[in-house]
């Protein structure tokens, strides 16, 4: 019944984790399907490939926001 109502509705989708400022992964709230952003910037479904690459990607992230704390010690950064 839950898949019912996202093929009459559509997902009800929510941020589950934040990747980079851009990417983020979403999860829907009624049947669970995960999605990412693409590289072309639309939604698409979150596979073990998408899942790799965006831990490759928030850890290049977190990273380069520590260099830019380091570089710039009176702003702050932090982790999402």
């Amino acid at each position: 019944m839950k898949h019912l109502h996202c093929k009459v509705f559509g997902h009800d989708l929510r941020v589950s984790k934040n990747i980079t400022f851009h990417v983020k992964e979403y999860t829907c709230k009624n049947c669970g399907k995960e999605y990412t952003t693409s590289g072309s910037g639309n939604l698409t479904e979150l596979t073990p490939k998408y899942k790799d690459i965006n831990r490759v990607l928030e850890n290049i992230h977190y990273r380069r926001q520590l260099k830019y704390q380091k570089l710039h010690p009176e702003l702050l950064v932090f982790r999402h």
